[in-house]
């Protein structure tokens, strides 16, 4: 499965040092396997178009889930790991996301 989504916010209000412009783009990947096991990739890059420099951070990487039940409750667990390839001085080198989900079908 593969997919996409962007946005870009705006202010209305601000000025000058208040204002804000800011780009957000995560992709995903996402490859099932057996056994409810996944691999998986979803970064976020955004762009700051109001920093005077260093306005984007472009994480790269990805990691591995897996769909299971606990007696009767489905649930997601997945951990992922991304390198900021680029990035402002403020953002640190290394992103890891892990993420536990309880999931109610009908």
């Amino acid at each position: 499965m593969i997919g996409s989504l962007f946005s870009n916010v705006w202010s209305v209000g601000g000025s000058g040092d208040d204002d804000v412009n800011v780009f957000t783009w995560q992709y995903f990947v996402n490859y099932n396997m057996q056994g409810g096991w996944y691999l998986t990739s979803s970064p976020v890059i955004t762009a700051n178009w109001e920093a005077s420099s260093d306005e984007w951070t472009i994480p790269l990487g990805g990691g591995i889930g897996r769909v299971f039940r606990v007696g009767k409750q489905p649930m997601n667990v997945s951990a992922q790991g991304f390198y900021h390839v680029e990035k402002p001085g403020f953002v640190g080198d290394w992103t890891l996301r892990m993420q536990l989900q309880f999931m109610f079908p009908k």
